[in-house]
């Protein structure tokens, strides 16, 4: 790519053991994700990305790069290995391998001046640096739970709470998931560590979720809900909080995709989308394409 991107994304590529895949495992990562649906969805996306050699030679790294997304490999790292096992209660992680932080003396010089961000964590490995990077007037999205994962070698993976750090207070756009946080917590608790102005989006799965505008203090001063839209099978959840909030990054970086809608609240429902139609594909499989996600959003390809 030449110039400067329209989204730079940061995180790590990571390596999900399954049994359906040949290879014994399948990339993914927020990264990943965020990436591949940022370009589908019609912007100019630059990532850079920690990912070990398999990760890095793969196809989907290709389909990424085939998307128009300028993909560059911090060289000599490697990004985590997770087992995935769902649960009644929730998803249960293993990591044999976890992650190199992401350095931000990889980033190019022309990126530097991009005026969306998108961070996205999947192990922990976005340093406090990186609040310091994006210009003050970009617009910057971060899935918070990413942040929120401590990983040890051949061990479960264990969850913090929310957690004020530079990289949260820098954010104007935050997704959070309520199996992210526990059910003493409130959306009030979090958008108090969060800048005034900035938008958490606290998702509920089937149920929607809700966005919650930041005033002084911490204090709510606007939310908006968004309806979940209904698949037609269900194939994989892995990816869809990433999808999700990329669609709602997207729209607020160019309204002018979602400027046919006219149910109010546009980037949600664009978000809504991407977060419905890549349950219906096997991981990076699954990430909408401009033209499905539209359709998808105003019902022309809702399920009967």
């Amino acid at each position: 790519m030449s110039g400067t991107p329209d989204v730079v994304v940061v995180g790590s590529a990571c390596r999900d053991l399954v049994d359906d895949d040949p290879r014994g495992w399948r990339l993914g990562g927020g990264a990943s994700y965020s990436a591949l649906a940022l370009a589908r969805l019609g912007l100019r996306v630059g990532a850079i990305v920690v990912a070990d050699e398999l990760a890095a030679g793969s196809s989907e790294i290709e389909m990424i790069r085939d998307a128009g997304v300028d993909v560059h490999i911090q060289p000599g790292s490697k990004g985590p290995i997770f087992i995935n096992t769902e649960t009644p209660t929730g998803r249960v992680q293993q990591t044999p391998q976890v992650s190199d932080p992401v350095d931000p003396a990889a980033l190019p010089v022309a990126w530097r001046t991009a005026r969306g961000w998108m961070i996205a964590p999947v192990a922990a490995e976005i340093p406090d640096v990186w609040a310091e990077i994006p210009p003050a007037d970009a617009h910057v999205a971060l899935g918070w739970q990413g942040l929120l994962r401590v990983l040890s070698p051949g061990a479960q993976v264990h969850h913090l709470q929310p957690f004020a750090s530079p990289v949260v207070r820098r954010a104007d756009l935050v997704g959070v998931g309520v199996d992210d946080i526990d059910d003493a917590t409130t959306a009030a608790d979090l958008t108090r560590l969060l800048h005034p102005g900035a938008e958490m989006l606290l998702t509920d799965g089937v149920h929607g979720g809700n966005a919650y505008v930041v005033g002084g203090g911490g204090a709510i001063t606007t939310r908006r809900h968004w309806h979940s839209i209904p698949i037609r099978t269900y194939v994989d959840p892995v990816g869809a909080g990433d999808s999700f909030l990329s669609g709602v990054l997207a729209a607020q970086l160019d309204p002018s995709l979602v400027a046919g809608w006219r149910g109010g609240d546009g980037d949600l429902r664009l978000g809504a989308s991407c977060g419905s139609l890549i349950l219906e594909g096997p991981g990076l499989f699954g990430v909408p394409h401009l033209e499905d996600a539209i359709a998808r959003m105003a019902g022309g390809d809702n399920p009967d």
